[in-house]
């Protein structure tokens, strides 16, 4: 815990200095123009993407914020004897909504594609945020928060007989249940199979295949380079990258379409295996949930380069870059997919083995 809250502290130091300071700077028409991180969201924020400049704001402002707060809460309660329990549940889902490090690969490809526009140089707010994310990185790696657990809340071991105990699938606590039918530990109520687990999860994947149609079709950005407009879909941009720069172009492509689709694709299995009750490759299955869980993230990555390439080339008729409307979309289908594998209760795919016991997949 030490360990924790001395990187939350320096991390709360550095973030004032990382979310404003210059992260790019270029000269354009004559002009010295600096690009920061709240910038890009400012931007996207004025040209009426509200709800898009939420989705980044929150991947790179707010859940490292929340991460550092809760951190902070964690040291300072235990010490005035405050309830732990609610952070300790959303620490461990807070995680894998900071995404300070694909920002960073965003920087570098928004700088790339700004290249042809404008001769660039790296701003001296960027030392900042290179180590706030490598101090992100280092907080997630050695959040334990199962050891948490057992350092403020220890559970004694259950003295009932081992088929009548039960886990929590929040805290993951194995035990007894209390008189209330809660979890002992985090005072959630214990349920065999998380509720409507099934239904939520197909919802998301369905209204995020939805939205991926429009996120692939309708052009991404919008670039006025003296007074003609050229619109860029996902793909298309991703060509014009490969014209110049064949790696950065693999990168965005693998994160924007490569992943997104093959996360659907892997979903849609997973949920149609748990249907028809396959009992072949189980293993297989929670592995690819899991790949599918830490790879969804990156998909962000299309978000986060416009966000920055809008706070450098958003200069009158001259040269302008806006978003277009499929980024909502787009950011709409990465978020819904994320929700789709978080919802759904990986047990689910095990019921197949499962001999006399009732069906838990409603």
């Amino acid at each position: 815990m030490r360990r924790l809250t001395a990187m939350a502290v320096t991390m709360l130091v550095l973030m004032p200095f990382a979310f404003s300071l210059p992260l790019v700077e270029i000269r354009l028409l004559g002009m010295r123009i600096n690009a920061s991180l709240l910038e890009g969201v400012l931007q996207m924020a004025q040209q009426g993407n509200v709800l898009t400049a939420a989705m980044v704001a929150f991947c790179t402002i707010g859940a490292p914020v929340t991460l550092v707060a809760g951190i902070s809460y964690l040291w300072i309660g235990n010490r005035l004897g405050m309830n732990l329990r609610p952070v300790l549940l959303m620490l461990e889902r807070l995680k894998e909504w900071v995404m300070l490090d694909i920002y960073l690969v965003g920087i570098g490809v928004a700088s790339i594609k700004v290249q042809d526009y404008a001769s660039l140089a790296l701003g001296y707010g960027l030392v900042a945020y290179v180590a706030l994310t490598l101090l992100s990185l280092l907080t997630i790696i050695h959040l334990n928060v199962e050891e948490l657990w057992e350092h403020y809340y220890p559970q004694s071991i259950p003295t009932a007989p081992p088929e009548r105990w039960q886990v929590c699938l929040n805290c993951h606590h194995t035990g007894m249940p209390d008189e209330r039918g809660r979890c002992t530990r985090c005072h959630t109520p214990l349920d065999f199979r998380r509720r409507h687990s099934l239904q939520k999860s197909w919802a998301a994947l369905i209204a995020s295949i939805v939205m991926l149609i429009p996120a692939n079709l309708l052009p991404i950005s919008v670039v006025f380079v003296n007074g003609s407009r050229r619109e860029d879909t996902i793909f298309s941009g991703i060509l014009g990258l490969g014209s110049g720069n064949i790696p950065i172009a693999a990168v965005v492509f693998i994160a924007s379409i490569l992943v997104p689709f093959t996360k659907v694709l892997v979903m849609l299995t997973l949920l149609l295996s748990i249907h028809f009750k396959c009992e072949q490759g189980l293993k297989t299955r929670i592995r690819l949930l899991r790949v599918v869980t830490w790879v969804g993230r990156w998909s962000m990555l299309d978000l986060f380069v416009i966000a920055l390439t809008m706070s450098l080339v958003n200069r009158d008729q001259l040269l302008a870059f806006t978003m277009g409307p499929a980024a909502l979309y787009f950011g709409a289908a990465v978020i819904l997919t994320i929700m789709a594998v978080e919802w759904l209760d990986s047990r689910l795919i095990w019921d197949a083995h499962a001999t006399g016991n009732a069906d838990y997949t409603d």
